[in-house]
This record gives C-alpha cells, sequence and structure tokens, in this order.
C-alpha cells in the first residue's frame, strides 16, 4: 500500500472513531454560528425628559422628520425595559434612509440627568454622527439655534492622520446633553453613499460611537459574538482631536464596525489618553438620561441572546414578544455590552 493511501486511511479511522466515541458531533464554536448574525442598525435610541421639546429641535435643527408616534404600556414592556409598571411614549425621526428612537417614559416618573461634566473618554458616552453637505452652513444652522457645542468650531483631521485626512467634524449637544456630531466628507473619504446628487443639507446617520475600555474586548462581543465586520480604524490625536472633544491632551483609538446592511455602523472609542474616564453608573436604567439603546436587526433573536449573555448583560428579564410589532419588530431584548452600552436585538 502506497504511503499516501496509508495516510488518508489513518485520518479517515481517527475522524470515525471521533464521532464514535463522541454521541454528537462537537458543535461550531460561538464565533462561526455568529459571524454574520448582525443584518443591520436599525436605529438609535436613547430616553429624554419632555419628548415634545426634543422632537422639535430634532425637526427645526437637524430636519429630521417624525416617522412614528405610539404609547405602549403592559407586561410586554416591563420584562422588556426590566422596570416594573411602564408606559412610554416612542417617537421614531427620520433623515436620509437612518433613523432615531426616541423615549420618553410616562412611568415610573423618576429620570436621572446625565452627569456633569461628562467627557468623551467616560464609558458611558455615545453619540451619533450625523453627514451633512457643507459644514459652513451646518454650522450656521447651530448658531441660529443657539445649540451648545462641545467643539468650539469644526475641526479637520490633518494630513497626519491619512486614513481620516480632511474630514471634517464638529460635536454638540441636544437639550437633554446627548452627544452629537456633524462629519463632512470630501471625495475619496467615507461611504459612497453621501456622496450621492440631492440638495438637502444634512444627508443622515453614517454611525453611532461609543467609548470603550479595552478595543480588543469590545471585539469579542460584537465581531465575534454579534457579527459586525472590522471597517479600517484610526489614531486620532493632537490639537484638532482635544478641541473637537473639549479634552485636552486627547489621544483616541477609533475602530469603525459595519453591518450586512448600512450606515449606519459603529465605532469604538478607546482613550489612550487622559486615563481615568468613569465607568457606567452600576445601577443604571432605560429611564436614566444617559441610557442610549442601538437597535440590531438578526435572523434569530433567540439565539443571539444566547450568545451574547456569555459576554453581556440582560437588561430584559428574557426575549420578549411584542403585541401586534408596536415597536416595529417582532421579538427583542436589551443586553448591555461589556462596557454598559445597551444593545436591542430584535427579529424584524
Amino acid at each position: 500500500m502506497g504511503e499516501v493511501m496509508r495516510e488518508t486511511l489513518i485520518r479517515m479511522f481517527a475522524l470515525l472513531s471521533l464521532f464514535l466515541v463522541t454521541p454528537n458531533p462537537p458543535p461550531l464554536t460561538a464565533q462561526a454560528e455568529s459571524r454574520a448574525i448582525a443584518q443591520s442598525i436599525a436605529s438609535v435610541g436613547f430616553t429624554v425628559s419632555d419628548m415634545d421639546r426634543s422632537v422639535a429641535f430634532y425637526r427645526d435643527v437637524l430636519t429630521f422628520k417624525p416617522v412614528s408616534d405610539v404609547e405602549v404600556d403592559g407586561p410586554e414592556y416591563d420584562q422588556l425595559y426590566g422596570i416594573f409598571g411602564v408606559r412610554a411614549r416612542l417617537v421614531q425621526i427620520q433623515l436620509g434612509e437612518q433613523q432615531i428612537e426616541l423615549t420618553q417614559f410616562i412611568s415610573p416618573p423618576d429620570l436621572r440627568p446625565i452627569p456633569v461634566p461628562s467627557h468623551s473618554n467616560d464609558l458611558w458616552f455615545q453619540h451619533v454622527a450625523i453627514v451633512v453637505r457643507d459644514m459652513d452652513v451646518a454650522w450656521a444652522q447651530l448658531g441660529k439655534h443657539h445649540v451648545r457645542q462641545i467643539s468650539p468650531r469644526p475641526q479637520t483631521i490633518p494630513t497626519s492622520n491619512q486614513a481620516a485626512a480632511g474630514i471634517k467634524a464638529i460635536k454638540f449637544r441636544d437639550p437633554d446633553g446627548h452627544n452629537l456630531e456633524l462629519l463632512w466628507f470630501q471625495e475619496g473619504k467615507g461611504n459612497p453613499v453621501w456622496k450621492r446628487g440631492g440638495g438637502d443639507l444634512f444627508l443622515g446617520i453614517d454611525h453611532t460611537a461609543m467609548t470603550v475600555r479595552s478595543t480588543e474586548n469590545s471585539l469579542k462581543f460584537y465581531r465575534d459574538l454579534l457579527g459586525l465586520t472590522v471597517a479600517g480604524g484610526t489614531l486620532n490625536m493632537r490639537t484638532e482631536q482635544e478641541h473637537l472633544d473639549s479634552l485636552p491632551g486627547a489621544r483616541v483609538r477609533v475602530t469603525g464596525l459595519t453591518p450586512t446592511m448600512g450606515p449606519p455602523g459603529a465605532e469604538f472609542l478607546e482613550y489612550e489618553l487622559p486615563t481615568g474616564g468613569r465607568p457606567f453608573p452600576i445601577d443604571s436604567h432605560p429611564t436614566d438620561l444617559w441610557h442610549w439603546q442601538t437597535t440590531v436587526v438578526v435572523s434569530d433573536v433567540d439565539a443571539a441572546a444566547i450568545e451574547l449573555r456569555r459576554m453581556g448583560q440582560l437588561v430584559s428579564s428574557s426575549v420578549v414578544t411584542i403585541p401586534e410589532g408596536a415597536l416595529g419588530f417582532k421579538a427583542g431584548v436589551l443586553v448591555r455590552d461589556p462596557d454598559g452600552h445597551v444593545l436591542r436585538i430584535v427579529s424584524p
């Protein structure tokens, strides 16, 4: 018998013995099972204190359009939010093809404001980045409405940061203190969707960014379990980043991720400097104004919840079936990532 044939038979018998000894073959790893689980980020949302005021801000300043306005209550929502006695008003607002979901809790009545001061290296920091056609005109729009700015003026990423060179950005806050960013991409940068023709000043949401303690640890959750794809990264520093964040000495490692369909995508912000960013309050609840939730669409929310529970913490008591699709999805669950940011994992 030839040597090649002998080695082939040995391997075949070894593989057969594995299945004879083990009644059930070993399952695929969680990473292999969930590599492509995230289909899209359907919306980014947060809790607000005064819905009418918030809707007016996003409509009048940033030209979002309300697309749905519902009030919900009942045991399903208690289970979803992990809170007893929930009654909430939820408004979906849209810019381009992307959506933000605003939530005002009518019951329970108590809410806590975003800590003051808050900085971008604090782990509860999250923002949405809105793409504009003309940064100077967009900045003038913020000034016209007396918007509170984090950055004193738009910042242009320098040529030393090759991947992001020439991109313009400014950060500011809504009436409740939620962080927002305007972005302008020159030719050759950003998603090609932002270069489509048209006359709108505000175009849509490119991504939501969240501060993380460890990029590597967060990738285990978002890439290896949830299935987002790493799209690239930069190291942002020097005076432009300091003024963008209003944070002296800012040095931040930025990692972009994308779902199967998008935008929006997601970004990690790992601040190498300054150190000492504060962790999420351990008693955080969806009624707190620092509560954000990123809604990720998956094909099987039950399977996703089992995998994500290994590295995160469920906010919901379990996967919840939503009556009559009142929130635009059939079933969902809220889970915290390793740093405390909340994801709402849903099946359409």
